[in-house]
């Protein structure tokens, strides 16, 4: 999905190589997102002192939401996004030729790499849309790959003590998902049952981050609020998990910490900031190849805003190091 901010941040992120286990509550930003005619967003990637987890670079939560979603063709680069719903339908098209539609439990990922576009739209099902949209960080040896999607409509499933992951990205204990991704990655919709007192099994060289979706959980210790995001560094071979009466959802994300600058602008991730305009620009010519075309929207497509007066400049991870 897009970003489409009229006014988007200008984010550069910075890694260093070394962490450590922490325990970090993030509030999300509020969001308003007026080509969705009003439906508003919680960010929680990339905040100001986080910007990835792993390669997890972006992540919106929104809804539910009876709004009807209608977001037009839009390019992205240097990145693949994840679409992830938990209630609702969404029609998926883009310029390599992909027209489908995702449900709950499937796994949309398009891979933009030098460069492609799509569009999602709603499905009225009669079912309020929530659902999540993430972005991927591409290392740089495969920034400049040829776009590409996949659909999952099966994913596996890890199940231990009262909690069970549907795993759409990497590996929880011996449950890996089929989905192709360019970095060592984590990502799973957790289910913890009422009264549960279980463990999830982590590799200790990813930091990682869970989001809280429904309810209250608490994680090795620490109350996570609904819509709140917990960054726990590196260091962990275990997660605990606990609930009280009522079972609770949520989002776990890993990775090798990202060891690239990354700058992020609208929707491209590069390396610089001449690397975004020349994206920016070729998105904006007239007859562009660049990004193909999403045929069944009558050449329809969002416009790219106005790159900000600055250059970017690199923004270190607050958390690292």
């Amino acid at each position: 999905m897009s970003n489409l901010d009229s006014h988007p941040d200008v984010l550069v992120c910075r890694t260093a190589a070394d962490d450590h286990a922490v325990a970090l509550v993030f509030a999300p930003r509020d969001v308003p997102l007026g080509g969705l005619r009003g439906i508003r967003v919680d960010r929680l990637l990339p905040q100001r002192t986080l910007p990835t987890v792993g390669a997890w670079c972006f992540l919106d939560l929104f809804g539910p939401n009876s709004t009807p979603m209608s977001v037009l063709p839009h390019p992205h680069t240097g990145l693949q996004t994840v679409t992830w719903l938990l209630a609702g339908q969404i029609h998926h098209r883009d310029s390599v030729g992909s027209d489908v539609l995702v449900r709950p439990g499937q796994l949309n990922l398009m891979t933009g790499g030098h460069g492609v576009a799509h569009s999602e739209i709603s499905i009225d099902d009669g079912a309020p849309l929530h659902a999540m949209q993430l972005w991927v960080a591409l290392p740089a040896a495969k920034a400049g790959m040829a776009p590409a999607f996949e659909q999952h409509v099966e994913l596996p499933t890890y199940a231990h003590g009262g909690v069970t992951a549907t795993v759409f990205v990497g590996t929880v204990g011996d449950v890996s998902s089929p989905a192709t991704v360019h970095t060592p990655l984590l990502g799973a919709d957790l289910r913890v049952a009422a009264h549960a007192a279980t463990t999830v099994p982590l590799r200790p060289d990813f930091e990682h981050a869970l989001l809280a979706i429904d309810d209250t959980l608490v994680v090795s210790g620490v109350a996570v609020p609904a819509g709140r995001m917990l960054y726990l560094g590196t260091g962990r071979a275990e997660l605990a998990l606990a609930t009280d009466g009522r079972p609770v959802r949520a989002l776990l994300l890993g990775g090798e910490p990202f060891p690239d600058e990354l700058v992020m602008w609208w929707n491209f991730v590069g390396r610089s900031h001449d690397e975004i305009a020349a994206a920016r620009a070729d998105w904006e010519a007239r007859g562009q190849t660049r990004f193909g075309t999403v045929h069944g929207h009558g050449g329809a497509r969002i416009p790219a805003p106005d790159l900000p007066n600055v250059r970017l400049t690199p923004r270190r991870h607050g958390h690292r190091g």
